[in-house]
């Protein structure tokens, strides 16, 4: 696909097909937050695909969001609980989620956006839109707040398990995203593990590591292994992992901050004196909220399609889903897409060198899956 051309209207602006219905609130989260999002980056216009009435009912409130829009009525909607397989037989070619995403693989968007069913996204993506060159299967990278800024952790849920040439296409996919998101070269990738010695870790990890260590790829600097604890710290700027281990960490993560949050609140409204000093450090507090803030970086990336999708946590709010779209918007601006292709042919040179005959052979013979169902779509 032509990156540059795809999804451009005759004016050359941006174009982003949003799965309308998505999320737990539909319309009445998804248009206000693209006004949002407009009032941001005015080269933007949208394909809204959903129920007609209820975003027509939503769009009259934003008028200069109604004139960069078309919409495209869809009587199916892919609801949150649906297992990904019943709703890629219900929802394929005629629900929002499906068309939104086949606006890009048809070239009329630069990019997909849906706050809808993870698993559905994910299933649906690859069916439509399959995957890059050399690629086995996707990763879900997200934005991380950690002590020193922000880092991205792949993948959080897209597939479980993963072989070592899984975890190196990740550092390879995930250093190009964080090339984009924090303007950096080369930045630091580290392997999620029980330990920092190189003995630790299952065979699979350990693997990727003498790969990402032999190879010295152009763009991306190995740390080394990293553990739970340094994801927080913001030891390096990507964190690599499989699926089953990044989700738990993810979700870990976000109860631990609502639990932190309960904490704060109970201990303010405690006494007559806590609230005093409340009321001195108030300042403080608010900085703490807004770092604290999942709205803010919302937003998670499908990497190692054919084409950009994003998923936006359906529970946000308007808030929350305009950061989503400026996600999109900067994957498509900054060529996300150009720069894991070439990085993935880098690894080619640089990579298959030093690794084992075995993985030689398994990713020489690569390419897109004839049936891109993994185990965890299958459910």
């Amino acid at each position: 696909m032509n990156q540059a051309a795809a999804g451009q209207g005759a004016s050359g602006k941006m174009r982003i097909s949003l799965d309308a219905m998505g999320g737990d609130h539909g319309p009445s989260v998804t248009i206000p937050g693209a006004a949002r999002a407009l009032e941001r980056h005015p080269d933007i216009e949208f394909l809204l695909f959903g129920r007609s009435d209820l975003i027509e009912a939503e769009l009259a409130r934003f008028p200069a969001l109604r004139a960069r829009s078309t919409i495209h009525h869809t009587d199916v909607a892919v609801s949150m609980d649906e297992k990904p397989s019943q709703a890629l037989r219900q929802g394929r070619y005629k629900s929002s989620m499906w068309q939104a995403i086949e606006a890009v693989k048809k070239g009329e968007a630069s990019a997909c956006l849906s706050a809808g069913n993870t698993g559905a996204l994910m299933v649906m993506s690859r069916f439509c839109l399959r995957m890059m060159a050399g690629v086995d299967r996707p990763a879900l990278a997200c934005m991380w707040p950690t002590a020193r800024g922000e880092s991205i952790v792949l993948d959080v849920g897209a597939s479980i398990g993963a072989e070592a040439e899984n975890l190196v296409d990740m550092a390879i996919m995930g250093s190009a995203m964080a090339r984009i998101v924090f303007d950096i070269d080369r930045p630091s990738v580290g392997l999620l593990n029980v330990g920092v010695e190189e003995v630790k870790g299952i065979e699979q990890v350990k693997e990727a590591a003498r790969i990402l260590k032999e190879a010295k790829l152009p763009n991306l600097a190995y740390a080394g292994f990293v553990e739970g604890d340094d994801i927080g710290k913001g030891t390096v700027d990507v964190v690599v992992t499989e699926g089953f281990a990044g989700n738990i960490a993810l979700k870990t993560a976000e109860g631990t901050a609502r639990q932190m949050a309960e904490y704060l609140r109970s201990a303010i409204e405690r006494s007559f004196l806590a609230k005093i000093g409340y009321l001195f450090a108030r300042g403080a507090f608010r900085a703490l909220r807004h770092k604290m803030d999942p709205r803010r970086v919302n937003g998670a990336v499908f990497l190692g399609l054919d084409g950009i999708v994003v998923k936006s946590h359906g529970g946000t709010d308007e808030t929350g889903f305009a950061a989503a779209i400026d996600v999109a918007y900067d994957m498509v601006k900054y060529e996300l897409l150009g720069k894991i292709s070439k990085a993935l042919a880098e690894r080619g040179e640089w990579v298959l060198p030093g690794a084992s005959s075995s993985m030689v052979e398994a990713t020489s013979a690569r390419k897109p899956s004839e049936n891109p169902v993994t185990k965890t779509e299958e459910q």
